[in-house]
């Protein structure tokens, strides 16, 4: 199997290691023999986004944010022709925001999203952000599991119809919502870095089912020892005084 992942704005949207979700995807692609390419884009390049299965886009502050925007809109038709074509996107913190409607920042200024879903996102004001560690209880594809990441936001992203989770500590999507993130049968768009699967393995490996699910259908995957990873995961929980 052959599995093409592109990491969008490499080189400005990589906040609190959120490249260490691109290297989490290739390493366990490797130890199961499936072959994996990673491109990276930047903005003015030409790229084809529906040639790729999976697109992964990391984090930003504002001021990145305001000098891709434009960029990525004018890409809005390569990530709709992706959509179309099934592709998997997995979107975290500033990219997150970028798919929906607009982000109106701390001074007012209204940032226009691709409009791709229905939630829209405002800034709070500088002294008050949603910061931490984070464990939520998600549902994705058939699995039920607890997850640990860490947030750094001040935007309020609301108007989610369908979130990724319930959050057990932590903030989310607003600072008391409740719940976090955005998932659909395609997208799976968290403000939850740190970086989100490392911790998380069970994560990468839906994100990975669904990429492959565009050219091979429905794939299982061969089972790897993630017991490292899992007492990790069940560190954080504990320390934030929840069980597994």
């Amino acid at each position: 199997m052959n599995l093409k992942i592109l990491w969008m704005y490499s080189d400005m949207m990589d906040l609190y290691g959120d490249k260490g979700n691109v290297q989490v995807l290739k390493m366990r692609c490797q130890r199961r023999g499936i072959d994996c390419t990673v491109d990276t884009m930047t903005m003015g390049d030409t790229v084809s986004l529906e040639d790729y299965d999976l697109l992964f886009m990391g984090g930003g502050a504002d001021f990145e944010q305001n000098l891709l925007y434009k960029d990525l809109l004018d890409r809005r038709e390569g990530l709709q022709k992706a959509l179309d074509s099934g592709s998997a996107f997995f979107l975290v913190c500033g990219s997150y925001q970028l798919f929906g409607q607009y982000y109106l920042d701390q001074d007012g200024n209204k940032v226009e999203g691709l409009g791709l879903y229905d939630f829209y996102t405002i800034a709070s004001t500088r002294d008050r952000r949603c910061i931490g560690n984070i464990a939520v209880q998600a549902q994705m594809d058939g699995c039920t599991f607890k997850a640990v990441g860490f947030e750094n936001h001040g935007g309020q992203t609301q108007n989610v119809a369908t979130p990724f989770a319930k959050v057990l500590k932590g903030h989310g999507n607003t600072y008391d919502g409740g719940y976090e993130g955005f998932l659909n049968n395609q997208v799976l768009a968290t403000y939850m870095h740190g970086s989100l699967l490392p911790k998380n393995p069970l994560v990468a490996d839906l994100l990975l089912k669904r990429a492959l699910r565009r050219n091979y259908g429905t794939v299982e995957l061969a089972p790897l020892d993630d017991s490292l990873e899992d007492h990790a995961r069940k560190i954080m929980l504990e320390r934030m005084g929840i069980k597994e």
